[in-house]
């Protein structure tokens, strides 16, 4: 028989997390000898390896009490799906501490590929302004909405390897610098509905969750930066709802 105080260097925890599993009911707590102390056996050892290994899985104090008087079966069937849960956050980890590396090397918490056709944007005659805006809205997309960025990235770039449409946002780039009362500005909105509605028909192109509120935040960094594309998202918007 062991004191609390060699409990918990046995199974390393802490005297005061043995008195916490004492007052949520998750381990009984011994009688006193008769010397006044409280002695625990090998059977509290090992039920206090068991809740502090479920506690360190992030199993809640509660759920854990739970499972304390659960069946043989239950207690299996939890325990698999607690395994499932880890095996999602070990997963989730690995790609954070990826990204992670990423921005230690400098280099963009990208997918390769995307990476990739950044380069290929200058070689087509993209500037090094519309070049940079392109990554750091797409870091926004795939940092916020990992499961729908992809499918738009894959989208803009079937758009771009067409030369027409490649020619579209070409001439939007190089709009930056226009002033916003110019007439080529009507020219380009006219052509960029006309090239999306041939694309689309009557659908919408791929978008990001309806309720997300990054479109908007992207097209406000977009128009931010220059008065000449604000104008041309204007007149884009007001052709598309006729």
């Amino acid at each position: 028989m062991i004191t609390i105080g060699q409990l918990a260097r046995y199974v390393g925890v802490s005297i005061k997390t043995i008195r916490v599993y004492h007052d949520k009911g998750l381990l009984p707590e011994p009688e006193r000898d008769a010397s006044g102390y409280r002695r625990y056996g090998a059977d509290d050892a090992i039920d206090l390896i068991k809740i502090r290994t479920l506690a360190e899985a992030g199993v809640p104090l509660a759920r854990i009490r739970e499972l304390r008087s659960a069946t043989d079966e239950d207690y299996q069937r939890a325990l698999g799906e607690i395994d499932d849960e880890l095996t999602a956050r070990i997963r989730n980890l690995r790609a954070v501490q990826k990204r992670l590396r990423q921005l230690a090397a400098g280099q963009p918490a990208l997918p390769t590929e995307v990476g990739a056709h950044l380069e290929h944007l200058a070689d087509w005659g993209f500037s090094p302004r519309w070049v940079e805006l392109q990554r750091d809205l797409w870091i926004l997309v795939f940092a916020t909405h990992p499961d729908h960025a992809i499918a738009l990235f894959h989208d803009q770039a079937q758009s771009l390897s067409e030369p027409a449409l490649r020619q579209l946002f070409l001439d939007y780039d190089h709009a930056h610098d226009l002033v916003p009362d110019d007439p080529r500005l009507d020219d380009l909105a006219r052509r960029i509905v006309e090239a999306t509605r041939e694309r689309y028909g009557p659908g919408s192109p791929p978008e990001l969750d309806a309720t997300s509120e990054i479109p908007a935040l992207i097209q406000g960094t977009v128009n931010a930066s220059s008065p000449a594309w604000q104008r041309l998202d204007t007149l884009i918007r007001a052709r598309l709802r006729k």
